[in-house]
């Protein structure tokens, strides 16, 4: 036995070498494979990557046009160029509940891979060799965006191996929650649906910022066959797939049993909801404003903007075939506009609802009465407590008449506006002229048509011209503040324009509210609340009612947009009722305006003699026959005067006001606002208590008057 073992030590003693020499080359061979791989493989792998070219995420942010108001809420979509709904959607407008779904189900290595999940693909690899078919395609997430992002038919292992490559540069250029988000852009829902934000709104008519976990499931079953699921066409197949992607969140503890069973006994939606389509006319200028912006925003506030469409499409049909209503809301602070209604019902061809009824020129009738009163108050020919007369009278051919055929006597400023006696408003515009005050309107800002070529005569003061809604709107909101008017501004980015346009001067402005706030106001309304004036035009083919208070301005304008009559249409009747719903629906108190100094607050009795009476009529003397035309003197109209108004107010800053003609005594007012008693001399002091803009303006005893504007520095 020695012997064999001692033989069989030789015999490997002699075969070792050999043993250890084809050891030796078979490590040399592995090394040279193993370097030749780790060398070439790179090699070929970036020389592929090459071949395949720069990665092209654009088609992700080529989709659909919205535009949200002002905290950023959808207000209307459009489809993408290629007719499908594609909506801008970010992570974290995006319920929670989907993305631990969408990882269980779909990739749940998806944190910690690098684009490719290895082990999932093994596992697809034996599951294949076992069963003989595909159980499972070991793609993860970042995969399947490259497949969104380069869509092909073809099922193959080069078009595989191209999404593994895709996936890693996507990881390398991006962080897992932009190719989430990606994600979110691209994945396929069904038809035209491409996109988690606009399945949501398709299938559950609501954003995907809350979803319950029966619809984060479906969301997340659905792309993964689109057409063969839809609910709207499959449901059946559709719920099948949802409750598969419930019961793997089951099993790896993502979701409770009991959430479980009421996830799925919800009901599968089947059919399809219709988009947000808020706002449509302002929707649509601001998309032909900026194409290119994906992303439109508005000022405007939803829930209002929702409230007044449906204000406004509840009037119409109330109110019969072929009206429309428009409504537009103004805060009074910024100028921007809170609601813009062009029309009842966007989509209907009877009432003509692609017009946006807002920026047609229609008849204010009586609407623009307030700015005539505001002219006159302004420039010393009248008080809201001075005597007007509503009678009979004739201004050449123009013989007006009250929209009642009744006249009234002697009355107020105040009541005659109240009432919208068209008398005293045409004698007051005679006074200020109808050419100042539409030059006054047009300075303003305003868009006025005035129709044939004479010289614009006594008839605009009563609706004879032609204005939109949105200027008549502007205007107002330039007496709540304070005679200043806004540029009505709707686009959250639009430069903001020029506010020191005036359509009035601070106390006349502020008359005005207060006469319109004590207006009759509807059957539907207390009174009070807010300023307000209606308008009808001539032939009962526009209503108009315009209200504001401090905070904001509303206007509304009832009728048809072919023009044509309906009989009963009356502005106090049909627009102001709509006025006060849309001011009750604006949420919040009304805050009246506060009046600025120098208002005089006074009984007809005790104000300056020439301000008590309009008097037109009154016999004149021989003294008063002979006395030249009442003229300032002093300042001009358009003086800068400086007076050193930055150390406040003292004897040196007093101004000397001079007058020459008319008849005295002199009344002397600056912005409305009478300077001292009565004066039977030319001559009077005033002492400014700032620098800024003032309206001087005179009235002697036979009531004439005149008004300059000077500059105080």
């Amino acid at each position: 036995m020695g012997a064999r073992a001692s033989q069989t030590g030789c015999a490997f003693s002699s075969l070792a070498p050999e043993i250890v020499q084809a050891s030796r080359r078979r490590f040399a061979v592995a090394a040279g494979l193993t370097a030749f791989i780790s060398l070439a493989v790179p090699g070929a792998l970036k020389q592929y990557e090459r071949a395949l070219g720069p990665l092209d995420v654009a088609l992700a942010s080529h989709g659909s046009n919205i535009v949200v108001d002002r905290d950023g809420k959808l207000l209307r979509a459009f489809t993408a160029s290629d007719g499908r709904w594609r909506l801008p959607v970010a992570a974290r407008d995006v319920d929670p509940r989907f993305f631990t779904l969408l990882e269980t189900y779909e990739d749940r290595r998806f944190r910690r891979h690098r684009g490719v999940d290895y082990l999932a693909i093994a596992r697809a690899g034996a599951q294949f060799v076992k069963n003989g078919r595909v159980v499972s395609g070991g793609s993860t997430l970042t995969m399947q965006v490259a497949r969104l992002l380069e869509p092909r038919d073809e099922r193959t292992l080069s078009a595989k191996a191209r999404q593994m490559m895709r996936a890693t540069q996507l990881e390398a250029r991006y962080g897992k929650d932009e190719i989430l988000g990606l994600y979110l852009a691209l994945a396929p829902y069904g038809g035209n649906l491409e996109g988690l934000r606009a399945a949501s709104l398709s299938y559950f008519g609501k954003e995907p910022k809350r979803l319950s976990w029966s619809e984060a499931a479906l969301l997340v079953a659905l792309p993964q066959a689109p057409e063969a699921r839809r609910p709207d066409r499959a449901p059946e197949a559709a719920r099948r797939a949802r409750d598969r992607v419930l019961e793997r969140a089951l099993r790896h503890g993502v979701i409770a049993p009991g959430e479980t069973l009421m996830a799925k006994a919800e009901p599968v939606p089947r059919e399809r909801k219709a988009f947000p389509s808020l706002a449509a006319h302002a929707s649509e200028a601001a998309l032909k404003a900026a194409p290119d912006q994906r992303v439109a925003r508005l000022t405007l506030d939803h829930r209002l903007q929702t409230s007044l469409e449906q204000l406004a499409r509840e009037a119409a049909e109330r109110l019969g075939p072929k009206i429309s209503v428009a409504v537009l809301a103004v805060d009074n602070s910024t100028g921007e506009v809170r609601a813009h209604v062009g029309g009842a019902d966007y989509f209907s061809i009877e009432r003509a609802g692609a017009l946006d009824l807002t920026q047609a020129m229609r008849s204010p009738g009586s609407a623009l009465k307030p700015f005539i009163y505001a002219l006159a108050f302004e420039n010393g020919i009248a008080h809201p407590q001075t005597l007007l007369e509503d009678r009979r009278a004739r201004f050449g051919l123009y013989a007006p008449e009250n929209f009642d055929l009744r006249f009234q006597g002697q009355v107020t400023a105040r009541y005659a506006l109240q009432q919208s006696l068209n008398m005293p408003a045409v004698t007051l515009l005679n006074e200020v002229g109808p050419q100042r005050f539409l030059a006054r309107l047009k300075n303003a800002g305003a868009d006025i048509v005035v129709g044939g070529d004479a010289a614009p005569g006594l008839a605009v003061g009563l609706g004879g011209l032609g204005i939109s809604l949105s200027d008549l709107v502007k205007l107002y909101a330039g007496l709540a503040r304070g005679g200043r008017v806004p540029a009505l501004v709707e686009r959250a980015d639009a430069a903001r324009g020029d506010a020191d346009r005036r359509v009035a001067e601070p106390v006349a402005a502020w008359y005005v509210f207060d006469v319109l706030r004590g207006a009759p106001p509807p059957a539907n309304a207390t009174g009070g609340r807010i300023a307000f004036k209606t308008g009808t035009s001539y032939g009962y083919r526009d209503a108009v009612a315009v209200g504001f208070d401090r905070r904001a301005t509303i206007g509304v304008w009832v009728g048809r947009a072919d023009n044509g009559a309906v009989p009963g249409l009356v502005g106090r009747q049909v627009a102001a009722p709509i006025l006060f719903d849309a001011f009750a629906r604006l949420g919040g108190e009304r805050e009246p305006i506060p009046a600025p100094p120098n208002v005089l607050n006074s009984t007809t009795a005790n104000l300056p003699p020439p301000l008590r009476h309009l008097r037109k009529d009154a016999p004149k003397t021989l003294a008063a026959a002979l006395t030249s035309t009442l003229k300032i003197a002093y300042p001009p109209d358009g003086a800068r005067v400086d007076l050193g108004l930055g150390a406040g107010p003292s004897d040196e800053t007093a101004l000397s006001l001079k007058a020459q003609g008319g008849a005295p005594p002199f009344v002397w007012m600056v912005n409305g606002a009478p300077v001292g008693a009565p004066e039977l001399r030319r001559q009077a002091i005033w002492r400014p208590d700032g620098a800024g803009f003032a309206r001087v303006s005179v009235i002697d005893a036979n009531g004439a008057t005149d008004s300059v504007m000077v500059r105080l520095e």
